[in-house]
């Protein structure tokens, strides 16, 4: 079988011109063969001359135009059409005359411009054909040429419809990758803006709090130190997702080993002055998969947001690891003071949803009894006890 891929592959790389040209070879050899004999493919039924020198010419002029059939389908068309002609109009008759059904159907796969130009000039060449044969004393009657003409019409109907089909399908597989990249797009937006809003917006309440402590700088020393690691943070982040979209970047570990780094992102957001409450139960599934991945997601994202407008409201976080799925619980208090941030985009918060949704999960947020706000995920891992 490997030795028949690789000369398949071989095949496949060569010249369209050379690959078909071997058609053009079998029909000239089948010419000679005698169990052939009286199968021509003819028009007009004249008298058949004796193969000769002309012959021979029109013989070549029949099949060899068919190795261009698809690089020049108008040229190996027209080429063949008149060697076709002549010889039926002079009594030679071949069996390579079935050269003129296989180039018309390429011309109707393959044409690309003036198709119905083209159609239009070949019905006109064959009704100047059958009048010249009928002017010869052909004993053709009308019937057969409408016959042969309805053939013909039929293989380049087949020809045209066989580019229809893959006019489609290159269509379809157009939308497919244009939808593909749409999501891709969408997916990278997502990242992005996890990871972006994230640590600057960490980077904003560590710098605002860094107003007040003037006074006492040793606290102002931590807090800008701080500052520089949520930026270092936010840099290796970056550096990472952008090693994701390079195709020759070597994955390395797995992602699924997102939740391992809940305690940096929890003790991260404690520093930027965020109480927490922080709790995790049970261990990581080792088929969790992506769910691992969308579990940190969902807590940095809500922690994010707790950041931004709930700043120094006490917040909890919660991580169930069960038998088939994760349960992240975030739910942060009334702020003491109104935020200044306003409203968000919900574009985090959607982005989440749609994580969730993909991995058949159950995703919800909104306010709570007490004006605070929770956000809470159950997300399959796919394991199964």
């Amino acid at each position: 079988m490997n030795v028949l891929r690789r000369i398949s592959e071989r095949w496949r790389r060569l010249d369209v011109v050379v690959r078909d040209l071997p058609l053009a070879v079998v029909l000239i050899a089948v010419s000679f063969w005698p169990v052939f004999e009286g199968r021509e493919t003819q028009l007009g039924d004249l008298p058949q001359r004796p193969f000769d020198a002309y012959a021979a010419i029109l013989l070549a002029s029949l099949c060899l135009p068919l190795a261009a059939r698809r690089r020049l389908p108008a040229t190996s068309l027209a080429v063949i059409a008149a060697a076709f002609s002549v010889s039926v109009l002079t009594g030679y008759h071949f069996v390579a005359g079935s050269a003129l059904p296989f180039a018309l159907l390429s011309a109707g796969i393959h044409l690309d411009r003036h198709r119905r130009a083209a159609a239009a000039v070949l019905t006109t060449a064959y009704i100047a054909l059958a009048v010249a044969l009928n002017r010869l004393d052909s004993p053709e009657t009308i019937s057969a040429y409408i016959a042969f003409y309805l053939m013909l019409a039929a293989v380049w109907a087949i020809g045209s419809w066989v580019r229809s089909s893959r006019a489609a399908e290159a269509a379809q597989r157009r939308r497919v990758a244009e939808t593909t990249r749409a999501a891709e797009r969408a997916r990278i937006a997502r990242e992005l803006h996890d990871v972006v809003t994230h640590h600057v917006t960490a980077m904003v309440v560590q710098t605002e709090a860094a107003r007040y402590l003037t006074g006492a700088p040793d606290r102002l020393d931590r807090t800008l130190s701080d500052v520089t690691d949520t930026g270092r943070r936010a840099i290796g982040d970056l550096r990472h997702l952008l090693d994701l979209l390079d195709p020759d970047h070597d994955q390395g570990p797995d992602r699924t080993s997102a939740l391992g780094r809940l305690s940096t992102l929890v003790e991260q957001a404690r520093r930027a002055g965020q109480p927490i409450e922080f709790t995790e139960e049970g261990t990581s599934a080792a088929a969790a998969g992506s769910a691992d991945f969308v579990a940190y997601r969902t807590v940095q994202e809500a922690l994010t947001n707790a950041l931004k407008y709930a700043h120094g409201s006490p917040t909890s976080v919660r991580v169930h690891h069960g038998a088939n799925a994760i349960t992240v619980e975030v739910g942060t208090g009334r702020p003491e003071s109104p935020t200044e941030a306003g409203n968000g985009s919900g574009r985090g918060l959607a982005g989440l949803r749609e994580r969730v949704d993909v991995l058949g999960g159950e995703f919800g947020a909104g306010p709570r009894p007490d004006g605070g706000f929770g956000v809470r995920a159950r997300i399959p891992t796919g394991s199964r006890t």
